[in-house]
């Protein structure tokens, strides 16, 4: 990386997150090449200023810092790895942030085979697609210190940055949140159904529900996109699933039950079950609706998380 300049940037994955958030640099003046299997979402970054790459390889061998958004470990894994694969590719002097929500020890593993100096971060994110359109991401960042503060400045038009420890603890964290959202997200569903069948109108207690203990980033953010009648497609129950997963292996290290996990995975489950593994995240709400037979529509302006 030349002093005083800005690094060139590879950006692999523009999907929901990583789309947005490939904008968000571009916006800040990076040059960003950009690659995707998908080719309208290349075509989307490319009309924001990218330079199209035809692999995840070339996206790396161009790259000062190369980043990955991708939906799943194993999608990680076939990027990364093999003769073709973008890690060989990369650069004595380049850093690889991964923003994926990973297994820790898939990540250590590929930074062990990483080309010699080339460094390696993982940085995982929350906020939802409006906090990557908007800049508004919270990311959890693990790797050698060195390393971190060099990605930094550049991660930090995404977001709040938040340092977590070695290459690993940013994953550890970011499923730790996302542990606490399913068990939310789960319950939230609940708390709604037993208001309503028990008389309360659901604005009335959607109200009540922010002005008291009950209040949470899923109540403001997420009820909206059950009141919609959408449930958030922006997320699927499988990739939901993915993560429950995730989190089970490092719940096994706690030696101990963790019923409120245990719990958000089954009503998490039967959702997938029910719904398919393509249905929008809130679904694990609609079951609760279908099985009840109540309503959680809710008459407002409900602009989209996508959309805002």
């Amino acid at each position: 990386m030349t002093e005083n300049t800005q690094p060139s940037l590879g950006f692999v994955g523009l999907g929901n997150m990583g789309g947005p958030m490939c904008k968000r640099l571009l916006s800040a003046g990076y040059a960003v090449t950009a690659f995707d299997i998908n080719a309208a979402a290349l075509d989307d970054v490319v009309a924001a200023g990218a330079t199209p790459a035809t692999s995840a390889a070339q996206c790396a061998a161009t790259a000062d810092v190369f980043l990955t958004s991708l939906p799943r470990p194993d999608h990680v894994a076939a990027v990364m790895t093999g003769p073709a694969g973008a890690l060989v590719a990369l650069r004595p002097g380049s850093v690889w942030v991964d923003l994926t929500t990973n297994r820790k020890e898939l990540v250590a593993e590929l930074a062990a085979a990483a080309p010699a100096g080339v460094s390696v971060v993982d940085s995982p994110v929350t906020g939802a697609v409006d906090g990557a359109r908007n800049g508004k991401l919270t990311l959890f960042i693990g790797g050698e210190p060195a390393a971190v503060a060099r990605v930094t400045p550049l991660l930090e038009h995404l977001g709040l940055v938040i340092p977590c420890g070695p290459l690993g603890a940013g994953n550890v964290v970011k499923l730790v949140t996302n542990q606490l959202w399913f068990i939310a997200a789960a319950a939230l569903g609940e708390g709604f159904a037993t208001g309503i069948a028990n008389g309360v109108e659901l604005g009335t207690l959607w109200g009540a529900i922010k002005e008291s203990v009950g209040d949470s980033f899923v109540v403001r953010h997420d009820a909206p996109s059950i009141f919609a009648g959408h449930y958030d497609p922006s997320f699927s129950l499988d990739l939901c699933m993915k993560d429950l997963g995730l989190i089970a292996e490092l719940g096994a290290n706690v030696h101990a039950d963790l019923p409120m996990t245990a719990a958000a995975t089954a009503a998490f489950g039967l959702a997938r079950e029910r719904y398919g593994p393509a249905a929008a995240e809130l679904h694990v709400a609609k079951r609760i609706e279908d099985d009840a037979e109540l309503s959680m529509r809710l008459t407002g302006e409900w602009t989209p998380p996508w959309e805002q």
